[in-house]
């Protein structure tokens, strides 16, 4: 009899077992973009370096006393691989891990062209 029970215990523990291995794999799909990455659209400054550009991006935050809108502007070296950007150009940078002692961005895409009028 003591044979018995622990063969009708096997079964359940086997059926058992798919179960955290098919929820273990569900959260690895959320993370498949190495988490939150910020992403900003700004216009390039400058491109004089090999492989980077200096990007600018503008925000605007309201005076917590006043309520006026003060804008603030921040740069960034990006990653340019190509140098394919040209100063004028709206680009749209990523965070990245970090490429050199400035650079934690990319660049993404071209959101619009400088057009010389």
């Amino acid at each position: 009899m003591s044979q018995a029970a622990p063969k009708a215990k096997a079964p359940k523990a086997e059926a058992k077992k798919p179960v955290p291995a098919a929820a273990a794999s569900t959260p690895s799909l959320k993370h498949e973009a190495h988490g939150f990455r910020r992403k900003m659209v700004g216009k390039v400054i400058k491109d004089k370096m090999n492989k980077t550009v200096v990007v600018e991006c503008v925000s605007a935050s309201r005076d917590a006393l006043y309520g006026k809108y003060v804008r603030s502007r921040t740069r960034y070296k990006a990653h340019d691989e190509t140098n394919q950007y040209k100063v004028g150009d709206q680009v749209e940078i990523q965070e990245h891990r970090p490429i050199s002692r400035d650079k934690r961005f990319i660049v993404v895409r071209l959101v619009k062209k400088f057009v010389e009028e």
